[in-house]
Formats: C-alpha cells, sequence, structure tokens
C-alpha cells in the first residue's frame, strides 16, 4: 500500500523589523498570524524568532548570530520548514539555506502554496498557477524544467544557452499560455456582469477569516463552504439576498429590483502582489458593485490595522472611492463592548452583527437599502397604451411607487437615482 498522509513538518517562525521606535505588540500580532498560516498549511509550530535591528543585513535579511542561533535550534530539534514573515530575495534564500541546512521559505510563497491547496475551479487554479510562476521567476533555481514536457524537448534549446535560461524561458512561455487562458475565462465573466445589469450588486470584502462566508449564508439562505482557517474562500460566490424569517422578509421586499451579493476571496497583510495581479479579473466583481459590506472581525484586537490593510487591497484592485458600509462582525464574543459606540460615531455608515447567531441581520439589510437609495426620488415615465412589456420591465429593474392606466398611455410612477431615468427610457424603447 501507499502512503498518502502528508508529514506534518516542524516548523518555526521568523520576523525581522528595522528599529522604529515602535513596542513589540506589532511583531507578536506578525507571528500570531503567520502562525495561523503555517498551520492552515499544514505545519506544526513549535518556535518562533523575532529581530529588531537599525538595518537588515544583504545576505540573510537578519543578522549572522541570528543565522547562528536558529540553524543550531534547527539542527537540535530536528526542524525541517523556517518559514520569514518578510519577503526573501534569491540571494536572501540560498544564503539562508546554505546555513539553516533546511527548507526556507517566505510568508509570501507560503500564502502561494495555501491557495494552491485551496483552489478548486480551473479559473483559482490557473490564477494561482500565474502568480507562482512569477514568484518564482526572479528566484529561479533549478526547479523548472519539468515544463519543458509540455513543449516538446527538440528545439528548446538556444545555442550557448544555459540551464537557467532555459528554464527562465519555459516559465514565460507557461506564463503566456496561462495569462491566455484566463483572459477567455474573463470575457465568459464580462458576459455574466452584462446580464447582471439589472440587479443590484453588493460585494462582501475584508480581512480572511473575519466571517464573510458565514454572513453570505446568512443573508441568502445558502449553505456555501464555511471553515475556520484563513483562506477557506478563493472562488467568488454569488448569491440572491433571501433571508427566510418574517420580520425581515418585509424589508427585502421594498428593494426596487433583486439583489446579488458576492462573497470574494479574503485579504491579508503583504498579499502577494502577485496573487492580487492574477485574481484581478475575480476580484473585479467588487469593482463593478453598487455597494460593498466591509466586514471587520470587531473581536479580533488587531482589527483596524486589518481595516487599513483592506483599503489598500482595494485601491489596488481599483476598488478606491466605492461606497463602503462596514458590517463589524462577532459582536456576540466581543469582551468591551462599550467601544461599539465610538466605532459607530468614527464610522457613519455602519452596524454590529454576529453572522453566526443571526444578530442584528435585519438593521443590516435596512442599512444597505438605505445606503443604496439615499439619493432617489420619484419620477414619472409615461409608456405608450398596452406596453405591458416595457411596465414588465420597469416593475424588473426599479421600485415601482404607482401604475395609473390613461386613454393616453401609462403613467408609472418610480423611485431611482438621477440617472436612472434616461437608463430606464433607453430600455423600453
Amino acid at each position: 500500500m501507499l502512503e498518502t498522509r502528508k508529514e506534518i513538518e516542524k516548523t518555526v517562525l521568523v520576523y525581522f523589523s528595522v528599529k522604529d521606535g515602535k513596542n513589540s505588540y506589532d511583531h507578536i500580532q506578525s507571528l500570531n498570524e503567520l502562525s495561523s498560516l503555517a498551520e492552515t498549511a499544514g505545519a506544526e509550530v513549535v518556535k518562533s524568532f523575532y529581530q529588531f535591528s537599525s538595518s537588515y543585513d544583504s545576505r540573510y535579511m537578519i543578522g549572522k548570530g541570528k543565522v547562528k542561533e536558529i540553524a543550531e535550534y534547527v539542527e537540535e530539534h530536528g526542524i525541517s520548514l523556517v518559514i520569514f514573515e518578510n519577503e526573501l530575495t534569491y540571494t536572501h534564500l540560498r544564503n539562508l539555506e546554505q546555513e539553516i541546512k533546511c527548507k526556507i521559505l517566505d510568508k509570501s510563497k507560503l500564502i502561494l502554496d495555501i491557495f494552491a491547496n485551496n483552489a478548486k475551479t480551473a479559473q483559482a487554479k490557473l490564477q494561482v498557477e500565474l502568480a507562482q510562476l512569477e514568484y518564482s521567476l526572479p528566484r529561479l533555481t533549478r526547479q523548472w524544467t519539468h515544463l519543458s514536457k509540455q513543449y516538446g524537448g527538440i528545439g528548446t534549446k538556444g545555442p550557448g544557452e544555459t540551464q537557467i535560461e532555459t528554464d527562465r524561458r519555459l516559465i514565460k512561455k507557461r506564463i503566456s499560455v496561462l495569462k491566455e487562458k484566463l483572459e477567455k475565462i474573463n470575457v465568459q465573466r464580462k458576459t455574466q456582469a452584462d446580464e447582471r445589469k439589472n440587479f443590484i450588486r453588493l460585494s462582501l470584502v475584508g480581512y480572511t477569516n473575519v466571517g464573510k462566508s458565514t454572513l453570505l449564508n446568512l443573508l441568502t439562505a445558502s449553505d456555501v463552504y464555511v471553515e475556520n482557517k484563513l483562506f477557506a474562500t478563493l472562488d467568488t460566490s454569488t448569491r440572491v439576498l433571501n433571508i427566510k424569517t418574517k420580520d425581515t422578509e418585509s424589508v427585502i421586499s421594498k428593494f426596487p429590483k433583486k439583489v446579488l451579493i458576492s462573497d470574494t476571496v479574503g485579504f491579508i497583510k503583504n498579499l502577494p502582489h502577485n496573487l492580487i495581479e492574477s485574481f484581478k479579473s475575480t476580484l473585479s466583481e467588487v469593482v463593478e458593485s453598487d455597494l460593498l459590506l466591509h466586514v471587520v472581525d470587531v473581536s479580533n484586537s488587531n482589527f483596524e490595522e486589518q481595516i487599513n490593510v483592506v483599503n489598500e487591497t482595494l485601491k489596488e484592485i481599483g476598488a478606491k472611492g466605492k461606497p463602503i458600509l462596514f458590517v463589524f462582525n462577532k459582536v456576540d464574543i466581543l469582551e468591551n463592548k462599550e467601544m461599539i459606540k465610538g466605532l459607530s460615531q468614527k464610522h457613519k455608515d455602519s452596524v454590529f452583527i454576529s453572522a453566526k447567531k443571526g444578530i442584528n441581520a435585519a438593521a443590516l439589510i435596512v442599512k444597505v437599502k438605505e445606503m443604496l437609495t439615499h439619493d432617489t426620488k420619484e419620477t414619472v415615465i409615461k409608456l405608450k397604451p398596452h406596453d405591458y412589456k416595457g411596465l414588465s420591465t420597469l416593475y424588473g429593474s426599479s421600485e415601482i411607487r404607482d401604475v395609473k392606466y390613461l386613454k393616453t398611455g401609462i403613467k408609472v410612477t418610480i423611485k431611482t437615482k438621477p440617472s436612472g431615468k434616461k437608463h430606464l427610457e433607453k430600455k423600453i424603447e
């Protein structure tokens, strides 16, 4: 029989920071998050090292003395993996592996590995592979020769070309192929986006593991996969707003048209740039949304920094300036309830909920509707007599306030934004 069980790797973590007057709080938070990532990947974290210095070492990132200390601990305790919070160059990796004598990863490579394990759809797998190759290209060693099998061996090596040059060229070819495949998928996604223009579109955004998928299930009566792990969700899930409770059905029915909610991949501090780039087509759902629900784990002591990370990532994907409703989640386990008042004053557009227990779901729906309709006003559209097709279009695309059947035509009073009337008139021409 073949042994298929993955061996758990004994791991130590390393964090380096240049001295800038900050206390040790940041490094503790960073190492805790890195530990969660390592455990998500299946590692067993046995120890953490950190170092503050006036400048970083160009050879090892950390100082030579710290390298020696880690190397001795690795040898003494049989450690097979060392993970750095900091991004490492090829030179750092090569020098560290020579001294420490075990596998060395940085946080970016670890996140890419987690994404690779969690990718389920063809699109997600292509996006992750593209990010992995673009990450590896400047750190190239001898690990990519297998790609030559996809293009044939004869004729792939130029005159006087070294092996590493061959590998680099093969990676670039594969990157080009992946980008072509993703572009085809992106064309299909744009077609789907056009079909959703008749819907109100919301997107859940936030740090990883803040409860976005749980909230999606609550708001749509769905059963999207939920797990208390970082990056459990990679693929965008879209559902129709559909809370099955008596006290909120009347609220939902007041929306002018159907509401679609999309759950997106969670963000994290120092999320690899290549990963953001390759997932931009997936994250375009965020850019095209009418309203973003920024889900925050208010029980996390570091939630303010997480908010900043999400805001920076939204800026990077082109979603800066989108209307945002802050959804402070997990109030059921929040120890200091007094902080809610201060946060509600700081973030005017906010609501405090527990997605897991369904606390304050109705208030969330009310706030969403308020933000979507705050600049709407009543206006009249006139249809020709017996234009029931146009009337049906208005019912499906707007909030109908009144309908009067006159001899000269159908007078429809709707509630819409200033730009909405012209758009609707074009649809019913």
